[in-house]
């Protein structure tokens, strides 16, 4: 077995509303059951999500407010009145001031703009700010991405003569600010019917109003917002991405040309992934760092020779956010380590430092709760005021906004949402903050909800998976969140080869077969930073895989391809270590993975059969058992008494058994086995001729030889130990071995009486004819013999079945099984 990393929540297709919409559309039936299990099972609905355009645009004078901000921004650039744009640092609002720049351009009025510095001012509109543009002379003010809670801030502008046009996407506070014109689709009573607009969205609509078109030159700015900012990506979000990125791929932008040069995506290739994994994080970078006036100089200039300069400069930046944030999440999880001291994590997590930079605690907050699956909180405090600015990342079942609420008197400030939030507190109360969030944490979730949620969209075959299959796929596309990449199951796969790539082995390549056709082409599975399950993967597994496919282009061949995010052995594993020359190596190397893999949890378990007291010369951490002939193990060190052989989960079988039966009645016993290691060396017996089973053939020959011996009508023998076997071991041409066994049964069963001091035997002259088979030596060494000849020469998959009592019938019931040893 192998437990999958979270748990596994699939989707199940209605299969007759599927063919019903594959017929109606003229689509392939994967692609229609996808669509139906993401609730689009409406021929109408269905068709506008893989065919709608312009047409499915929304009235921009549909949002409540949007009249008055197109007429007072056409009043200011009329009377070339000054305007300044107020956007945020985020990616968001660089491309929502950058489509703002563009748009104004093309009046060719008085306008500028300004974005705050994270750690100098924060978020959002501020009073100085706005003191600073009134000694300007600005007298309009439109903000982007931000404005909807500058309530205070507002009425000074107002004070000061400046009029505020709002565009924002944000959660509208209970108090609105008094601003000339406010413009969000989720402003109550706003009779938009989109509320999931980004605000580079909403600054779109602006620009669709002001123009009286659809703006299609900004909508690769657009794009980049929206997606950046994890929007989702459906409805109108849905064409403004889709849209953009066909614009993108042939961009003229010089700006955009450079940043996508530096982030090494070919123009004609750029995708919603790029944009999220790429293109956003760069432009978050200066934001982060210093200030986010570089990303707005890169989207909105016309000249080659500053884009490239200002794309390496972002590309620069952005390699010192990654590594600060790689810094700052190792220190975060050695101090969450430090304090499990070997148990589970706290059920929430609050971490601080001084020395932190507060513009990527949310990104070190991801990663901490990616490692541990926590609710984290990560804190950068200011050492002069003792305040802490923080920022919260949480798992499903766990509102942490809802949360904050709970510990409101502790906080400045905070906000956000049921996945990430964000606040400011003083340093002195970050212990009550911890305690009181765990306490929630406790009371809201159960052991369940600490295992990472995947969700699938379905279980399918690899045979549903054609190339051309998943070149249909793509007309889901753009993927993002709201409309993820198609998440895939399959079921009891056959590995057909497996190896790990890259420098450091860390990633995992599986080539997979259905389990029903022996004779279909593998398929590659891709797994990155999965190469440490390499070790716990056995080549007779069947797997299971949650993953996403893909088409792999390599020299010219096309070829389907499986990203594996998770995946699971259902069934007890066996790995087959028969024949290794070192077998103590190999267990060497399983304590060591045990060890890092559970630190100090059940170390293997080591089970040796036979009647011998031998031992291997063992200096590892096992659990050291010895098996009875009756099946019964016994604990032979301290480890074997503290760990109970029913609750281990990896089980050597280190020597031969005397039979199948002893093998089968120990590991029944092992209730909670994950994984067997075959070795099944011999400790204690020299030379194969230990399992040979002596034919009635050889059982005669010694017999008669033994009768000679005794007539002295061919043979005299000289007194003295061994010499009497050697002597029939010469004349029949067995071993001594065999000699002495057979000898051993003829004296058990009364047909032959042994002289211990001569070191000889002799016949019995009234003996009775007796049957091999009812002497105890004969059948245990049949039995041997079957174990043996089973255990040695049986594939793994048979051996596998064998250990597993629920499939023990199916290979004790094979014609191939039977009479192995005859």
């Amino acid at each position: 077995m192998l437990q999958s990393k979270g748990r596994w929540s699939v989707q199940e297709a209605d299969e007759a509303a599927s063919a019903k919409l594959a017929e109606a559309l003229g689509i392939p039936l994967l692609l229609a059951r996808l669509l139906t299990v993401r609730g689009l099972s409406d021929e109408e609905q269905a068709a506008a999500f893989l065919f709608g355009g312009t047409d499915l645009i929304h009235d921009p004078f549909l949002l409540d407010g949007m009249d008055r901000a197109v007429e007072r921004i056409r009043r200011a650039i009329d009377s070339g009145e000054k305007i300044r744009i107020y956007g945020d640092y985020d990616a968001d609002g660089v491309s929502s001031t950058s489509l703002m720049v563009h748009l104004l351009r093309q009046f060719e009025c008085d306008y500028d703009y300004y974005i705050p510095h994270r750690i100098q001012e924060g978020y959002g509109l501020n009073e100085a700010a706005v003191e600073q543009a009134a000694e300007s002379g600005v007298k309009l003010i439109v903000t982007v991405d931000t404005g909807i809670s500058a309530v205070e801030q507002i009425a000074c502008a107002n004070r000061l003569g400046i009029d505020v046009v709002v565009t924002d996407h944000h959660e509208p506070p209970e108090t609105l600010p008094e601003a000339y014109a406010l413009v969000n689709p989720k402003k109550p009573g706003c009779p938009y019917p989109f509320k999931q607009l980004a605000g580079v969205g909403v600054a779109l609509k602006l620009a669709q109003a002001l123009t009286g078109r659809w703006p299609e030159e900004l909508l690769e700015y657009a794009a980049i917002g929206t997606v950046a900012d994890l929007m989702p990506l459906v409805g109108e979000n849905r064409i403004i991405v889709r849209q953009g990125l066909e614009r993108m791929r042939s961009t003229s932008s010089p700006g955009l040309k450079a940043l996508l040069a530096v982030s090494g995506i070919p123009v004609g290739e750029v995708s919603a992934t790029h944009i999220g994994f790429a293109l956003g994080p760069r432009i978050n970078a200066s934001g982060r760092l210093i200030s986010a006036d570089s990303a707005v100089r890169l989207m909105t200039t016309d000249r080659r020779e500053e884009a490239e300069a200002l794309a390496r400069e972002l590309d620069e930046l952005n390699k010192e956010r990654q590594r600060i944030v790689e810094e700052m999440a190792r220190q975060a999880i050695s101090m969450v380590e430090e304090r499990m001291a070997g148990g589970e994590p706290p059920k929430a997590i609050v971490l601080s430092c001084e020395d932190w930079n507060v513009g990527v605690i949310g990104i070190v907050a991801s990663r901490v709760v990616e490692r541990f699956y926590r609710p984290t909180v990560i804190l950068g405090i200011d050492p002069e005021t003792g305040m802490a600015k923080g920022s919260a990342r949480s798992i499903a079942g766990f509102d942490i906004y809802r949360a904050l609420t709970h510990c409101h008197d502790l906080m400045d400030h905070f906000g956000g949402h049921q996945m990430a939030a964000g606040m400011t507190l003083s340093r002195q109360h970050l212990p009550e903050l911890e305690r009181r969030l765990c306490r929630l944490a406790e009371e809201w979730l159960t052991e369940e909800d600490f295992v990472p949620l995947l969700t699938a969209d379905m279980e399918c075959s690899l045979a549903d998976v054609s190339t051309e299959a998943i070149r249909q796929l793509e007309r889901l596309a753009p993927f993002g969140m709201g409309n993820p990449t198609p998440r895939l199951v399959f079921r009891g796969l056959k590995l057909d080869g497996m190896r790990t790539m890259g420098k450091e082995k860390q990633h995992l390549k599986l080539a997979l077969k259905p389990r029903e056709a022996e004779e279909a082409a593998a398929i590659d599975a891709v797994g990155f930073n999965k190469g440490e399950l390499a070790d716990w993967l056995s080549l007779s597994a069947e797997i299971d895989v949650l993953g996403e496919v893909s088409i792999n282009e390599w020299n010219g061949v096309r070829k389907p391809q499986v990203m594996i995010r998770d995946l699971s052995v259902p069934h007890v594993q066996l790995f087959d270590w028969r024949g290794s020359g070192r077998p103590a190596d190999k267990l060497a190397e399983l304590c060591g993975r045990l060890g890092g893999a559970k630190g100090a949890g059940q170390p293997a378990a080591v089970l040796l059969f036979g009647g011998s007291a031998a031992s291997p010369p063992l200096r590892l951490p096992v659990a050291l058992w010895r098996v009875s002939p009756a099946g019964v193990a016994e604990p032979l060190n301290e480890a074997a008494a503290r760990y109970p052989l029913a609750a281990a989960e990896d089980i050597v079988l280190y020597t031969m058994p005397d039979s199948l039966e002893q093998l089968q009645s120990c590991t029944a016993e092992a209730a909670a086995v994950k994984r067997y290691y075959a070795v099944f060396t011999d400790l204690s017996r020299s030379g194969s001729s230990a399992s040979v089973m002596p034919t009635r053939d050889m059982f005669k020959t010694v017999y008669q030889i033994a009768l000679a011996l005794e007539r002295g009508t061919s043979l005299r023998l000289p007194p003295g130990p061994g010499v009497y076997v050697q002597a029939l071991s010469k004349r029949s041409g067995l071993s001594p071995a065999i000699v002495q066994f057979i000898l051993d049964v003829f004296a058990e069963l009364g047909l032959m009486d042994k002289d211990a001091q001569q070191d000889t035997y002799r016949i019995v002259p009234s003996s009775v004819k007796k049957d091999l088979g009812s002497s105890a030596l004969y059948q245990s060494r049949m039995k041997r013999a079957e174990a043996e000849q089973t255990l040695s020469y049986s594939s793994a998959k048979e051996l596998a079945a064998l250990l597993t009592p629920q499939k023990r019938q199916t290979i004790n019931n094979r014609p191939m099984m039977e009479g192995i040893v005859s």
